[in-house]
Order: C-alpha cells, then structure tokens, then sequence
C-alpha cells in the first residue's frame, strides 16, 4: 500500500475540522465550498481534488469515524460489557466536536445517526444471550433496536449534558444497562 503524503493528510484533516466547525455555527445546507475552504485557509480548488463537493467530504468524514470505532469491535467483542465500552467513551470524549455536532445539533443529517445505530446494531447481534433462556421470547431484530436505540440515546445525553460522568464510569453504567437487554 503506497504511503500517503503527510500534506495531504493534513489537508484533509483541516477540511474536515472546518465543516464539524462551521455545522456548530449553522446549517450544514447553508455552508458553502467557500465558507469551507476560507475555513481551511485553502484554495476551493483544493477541495474539489479531494471530495466531489461538501457531501462527499461529510460522507467521508462521517465513514472514517464509523470504521476507527469499527477497529475497536474486533477486540471490544472479546471484554466484558463495562470494559468493553470504556474504549468508545474515550473515543467520543477525544472527538466531542464531531459527536456533539452529529448528535447533539438539530442541524446534523440524520443520516449520520442512522448509520450510527446501524453499527451499534450490527456490533450487539453477536452479543445476546439465548443460552440462558432469559430472552426465550424476543425476537433478534427486536432486541437490537431496542439495544442500539437505547444506546445512541445515552451518548446523546452525556454528550448534550456535557459529558457529567468520566467514560469509564459511563462505560460501567452503560454496560449493565446493555448486559440486562441483550
């Protein structure tokens, strides 16, 4: 695989932190390629050498969030629920911007959500106990929604209360409210 020039890297990093920046001011419909690049202290040029235009670059921005907390399900999956979730409530303290500015703003796609719960979902369907016959009577699909709704919902709230609890105690706290569902 060919190293990617370290220029490149930070221009695309410095794209991204201007959109996440510029949607905590105002609509994401309302921001230009210019407001973007300015922010950036780019040329438009630049951006269109990188994304198609404004959607592509969230896109982009939003899928390479989904696969870092995506690496993390290849050994999360091996811990017990509260350890487990410690690794993720780090990762949304260490990208509050980004995780406030999807979650928490009235202005973020919906689409972002969507994908986000889609993940969780897919994460938690190897995770329900039907060894001990406690969920007999639930169906899978039923299960997983409820799970990944409810989760999604509780980063919302620490993320919209200012993240009241550290993440290894929302870890904890999350863990055994999932560990009871599935």
């Amino acid at each position: 695989m060919a190293k990617v020039d370290r220029r490149i890297i930070k221009t695309q990093e410095a794209l991204k932190k201007a959109v996440i920046e510029l949607m905590t001011e105002k609509n994401f419909d309302d921001i230009t390629i210019q407001d973007i690049a300015d922010r950036a202290n780019v040329n438009r040029g630049t951006i269109y050498l990188h994304y198609q235009d404004k959607y592509d670059l969230l896109d982009k921005l939003i899928e390479s969030h989904l696969n870092e907390m995506g690496e993390m399900d290849s050994w999360a999956c091996e811990l017990e629920w509260a350890e487990a979730l410690v690794p993720y409530f780090e990762y949304f303290e260490k990208n509050y911007l980004f995780y406030s500015t999807m979650l928490a703003s009235k202005e973020a796609p919906d689409s972002f959500r969507t994908r986000l719960l889609a993940s969780f979902m897919e994460g938690f369907q190897g995770e329900i106990d039907r060894e001990s016959g406690r969920n007999a009577e639930l169906r899978d699909d039923v299960m997983l929604q409820f799970a990944g709704t409810a989760y999604v919902g509780l980063i919302e709230w620490w993320i919209r209360n200012g993240m009241p609890y550290p993440p290894r105690d929302m870890a904890k706290q999350a863990g055994i409210l999932l560990g009871r569902s599935l």
